[in-house]
């Protein structure tokens, strides 16, 4: 393949750090070995002064925020100059939708610019079958890939029968509050609950301890988790439990998977998929609010029929993902070519199976 035929994509994220997200570790790792694609970590530099086919972003709040209101000022100038750039040059964005809406909290000037990014966008990316989006929009299928391989290097336990485990960080939609209170409602001197995470507040923090000592069969641990103590968590664990109160995609139990460990996790139409997807025995749902009978019979499932063999995530490969990712760059460069092009990227999109 010619330097002119390779596809040249402008990322968002930097050159990763130790505490990057490992999605984007894998996904950079992934389009390295892409033939065809040509991939450049963010730098304002990069992006502003470099050429490029496509701008593909992941989570451009990040773009338009800083730690000081003059950081953020000259992010956001910053962020209309290449609005400006990507505009004039006709290059199209492809985003990835890790989340739906905007995030809260955020400026009038923050919002109305990401709304500004949101109509520039080409194609979107969602991360599994069930994201619906407005009539219109462009959008590619990609599944979130699978963390066994960024696992596999770290000793793995044996699961403890009886132990329910939760990992990650900790905020108030993710429902680890009502984990405890339904827990303590859970009777069994055999039980344990281990909750690990960084809660998102101190007012957070101060709620799970409180709840915590109420149950001598609860241990907390409010603190960030590195790889090596995810593993150990999740592996000694014979059932992870999710309970968030709003599930859409969940690197979590994407882990819990990729580890071998069933999950529990609230009934709705992306866990349902993902039950198809891997196997029902290894994706337990409950419907409505998290109840002791529920988290009891999960546990009673796992407890007297352990799931065998191992989940399936072969549509989760990462080389696939790394395909899939360069077709989805040829299809925004076709729709951003005019009306003509547009109708042969469908048509072309819609042989692929998109």
């Amino acid at each position: 393949m010619t330097a002119a035929e390779r596809i040249v994509v402008q990322q968002s994220f930097p050159d990763p750090r130790p505490t990057t997200n490992p999605y984007i570790i894998m996904l950079r790792d992934s389009l390295l070995s892409t033939p065809g694609v040509e991939l450049r970590t963010f730098s304002w530099r990069r992006a502003l002064l470099g050429r490029h086919d496509v701008f593909h972003a992941h989570w451009p709040e990040i773009l338009v925020a800083g730690q000081s209101r003059l950081k953020a000022l000259v992010r956001q100038g910053l962020f209309v100059l290449l609005m400006w750039k990507l505009t004039l040059t006709r290059t199209p964005i492809v985003r990835t939708a890790h989340n739906l809406q905007l995030p809260t909290g955020i400026s009038r000037r923050e919002r109305a610019l990401l709304r500004w990014f949101d109509r520039r966008t080409t194609l979107r990316i969602r991360l599994n079958p069930t994201t619906e989006f407005a009539p219109g929009v462009e959008y590619a299928t990609i599944l979130h890939g699978h963390y066994r391989d960024w696992f596999a290097s770290y000793p793995k336990r044996a699961p403890q029968q009886g132990r329910i485990g939760y990992f990650g960080l900790i905020r108030r939609y993710k429902g680890v509050e009502e984990l405890l209170d339904v827990f303590r409602s859970v009777p069994g001197d055999d039980l344990r609950l281990d909750v690990a995470g960084k809660p998102s507040t101190g007012e957070l923090a101060a709620s799970l301890l409180q709840r915590a000592e109420r149950d001598q069969r609860v241990a907390v641990t409010l603190a960030f988790l590195d790889d090596a103590e995810i593993v150990d968590l999740v592996t000694g664990s014979s059932l992870i439990a999710l309970p968030y109160r709003e599930m859409h995609n969940s690197g979590g139990a994407l882990t819990a998977l990729s580890l071998d460990r069933p999950i529990l996790v609230p009934d709705n139409a992306t866990t349902e998929a993902l039950a198809d997807e891997v196997g029902h025995a290894w994706v337990h749902r409950y419907s409505g609010d998290l109840t002791p009978d529920a988290l009891a019979a999960a546990v009673e499932s796992v407890t007297a029929s352990a799931p065998t063999g191992r989940p399936d995530l072969s549509d989760r490969d990462w080389a696939k993902a790394g395909e899939q990712h360069a077709e989805a760059y040829r299809l925004a460069i076709a729709l951003a070519g005019g009306t003509a092009a547009r109708r042969r990227a469908r048509q072309h999109h819609a042989r692929a199976g998109g």
